[in-house]
C-alpha cells in the first residue's frame, strides 16, 4: 500500500487530516465551477425533497436508494420508465382539498369574531383547504430505466491495492457493527441498514472501491444511527452523505488510496449550499472521525502483522497496539466497553497459552521418568 504522508516526520495526525480537509475543499471547488457542474444541478432540480419523516420512511424500506421520484414524474420529468414488476416506496403525500364551511366574520382590527346580542359571532361561507395526506409510493433510480442522466464524474475506482485484505480484515474490526458482502440493488456500491444493524457491500468490487465504501458505510454507522438521532434532526440526505464520503476519502487518502475520481464528484452531487460552506459546518466531525478511523485502522494492521509473525516475538512483546484499546477519541461509556473487550481478549489469550503449554507436557516425557541405559561391562 502506498504512503501519502508526508515527509515531515513530526507531522501530527491533526495536521495530516487538516492538510487533507483542504485539499479536499479544493478540489471540490474545481467540480463547482465546472460546465458539467451547471448541466448537473438543472437536472437535479426536477427532484423533489421531502420531509424528514418521509427520508426515514424512504431509508427503512430501501436504504441504498438515492434517487426517487414518482412514476410518472420519472416519465415526464426524466424520460425513464419504472421496470416491471418493481415495488413502490411508500410515502406520506398532502392531498388537501376545499370545501365551504360556516366561519366566525373576524374584525379586522382586533383579529377577534364580531358577536351578535346572544354571544354568538357572526357568521359568512367560504372555501377553506382542509388538510389530508395519503399514502403514495415513489420509485428509486435503481428501479427505472431509459435515458442516462447527467453526472459528475463520479467514476467507479478501479485500482488494486497493495495489503487490501489486511485493510479490510481491519475495517471489519474497526465497524461498530457487522459488515456482509454480497448483492446490491442497482448501482448501489453498498448501504448501512439502521434497522437490520448491519452494513452490506458489492461483492466482487474493485479493492479501492471496496475499501471506500466500506468506510464510507462505516462513517454512517458511527454517526448517523438511530441513538444519535435528536443530534442529527437538523442534517439533511446531503450533510450526511457529505460526512461520510468526506471520512472515505481522507482515511483512503491517508493510506495512499487516491478516491478523488469518484469521491469529489459524489460530495458535490449532494451538496445542497452548492458550495464548500456546507463542508466547512461539518468539518470538526469529520475531522475528529476521520483521526479516530485511522488510528483504530492503524492500531489493528499492526495487531494482524504481530499475529502473523507472533514466532518473532517474545512472551513480554505479545501485549501490542489493539483495536480493543482505550483511545483519546472514547466517550467514558466507549471506555468501560473497550475494558470489558481487552479483559476478555486477555483471558482468551491466557487460556490459549495454557492450553499450549499443557499440549506441549503431554507429549514431552519428564526426566525422572527416562530411565537410565545400563552399564555395559
Amino acid at each position: 500500500m502506498a504512503d501519502t504522508k508526508t515527509d515531515a516526520p513530526e507531522m501530527s495526525m491533526r495536521e495530516r487530516v487538516k492538510e487533507l480537509t483542504d485539499k479536499l475543499e479544493q478540489g471540490l471547488k474545481e467540480v463547482f465551477e465546472s460546465d458539467n457542474y451547471k448541466n448537473y444541478l438543472n437536472t437535479m432540480a426536477k427532484f423533489h425533497n421531502y420531509s424528514v419523516n418521509n427520508t426515514l420512511l424512504i431509508n427503512q424500506q430501501k436504504p441504498d436508494a438515492t434517487l426517487v421520484a414518482g412514476y410518472d414524474s420519472w416519465v415526464k420529468n426524466f424520460d425513464r420508465h419504472v421496470k416491471k414488476g418493481e415495488r413502490g416506496i411508500n410515502i406520506i403525500a398532502p392531498a388537501p382539498y376545499k370545501t365551504e364551511r360556516e366561519v366566525p366574520i373576524i374584525n379586522p382590527e382586533t383579529g377577534q369574531p364580531i358577536l351578535k346580542r346572544d354571544g354568538t359571532p357572526f357568521t359568512e361561507k367560504k372555501e377553506v383547504t382542509i388538510p389530508y395526506f395519503r399514502v403514495t409510493k415513489v420509485f428509486d433510480i435503481s428501479q427505472t430505466e431509459g435515458k442516462e442522466l447527467p453526472t459528475i464524474g463520479v467514476n467507479e475506482l478501479l485500482k488494486d491495492v497493495d495489503g487490501a485484505k489486511d485493510f479490510i480484515e481491519s475495517l471489519k474490526k474497526v465497524s461498530p457493527i457487522p459488515i456482509e458482502f454480497g448483492e446490491t440493488n442497482g448501482d448501489s456500491k453498498g448501504f448501512y441498514s439502521p434497522v437490520d444493524n448491519k452494513i452490506v457491500i458489492k461483492d466482487g468490487m474493485s479493492d479501492a472501491q471496496t475499501i471506500k465504501t466500506m468506510v464510507h458505510e462505516i462513517s454512517h454507522a458511527k454517526l448517523h444511527n438511530p441513538e444519535r438521532a435528536v443530534e442529527n434532526a437538523g442534517k439533511s440526505k446531503g450533510t450526511i452523505e457529505m460526512e461520510a464520503e468526506s471520512i472515505a476519502y481522507i482515511v483512503c487518502q491517508h493510506f495512499g488510496i487516491d478516491t478523488s475520481d469518484y469521491s469529489f464528484g459524489y460530495i458535490a452531487g449532494w451538496s445542497e449550499g452548492k458550495e464548500t460552506d456546507e463542508l466547512k459546518k461539518s468539518m470538526n466531525t469529520i475531522r475528529e472521525t476521520s483521526s479516530e478511523m485511522i488510528f483504530r485502522v492503524e492500531g489493528s494492521m499492526r495487531q494482524i502483522d504481530r499475529d502473523r509473525h507472533k514466532d518473532l516475538f517474545v512472551d513480554k512483546d505479545t501485549e501490542f497496539l489493539d483495536v480493543t484499546i482505550e483511545t483519546p477519541f472514547d466517550t467514558p461509556k466507549q471506555k468501560e466497553e473497550l475494558k470489558e473487550k481487552t479483559k476478555t481478549s486477555l483471558k482468551d489469550k491466557i487460556k490459549e497459552k495454557k492450553e499450549e503449554l499443557k499440549k506441549r507436557d503431554k507429549t514431552t516425557v519428564p526426566r525422572e521418568k527416562i530411565k537410565p541405559e545400563k552399564e555395559v561391562r
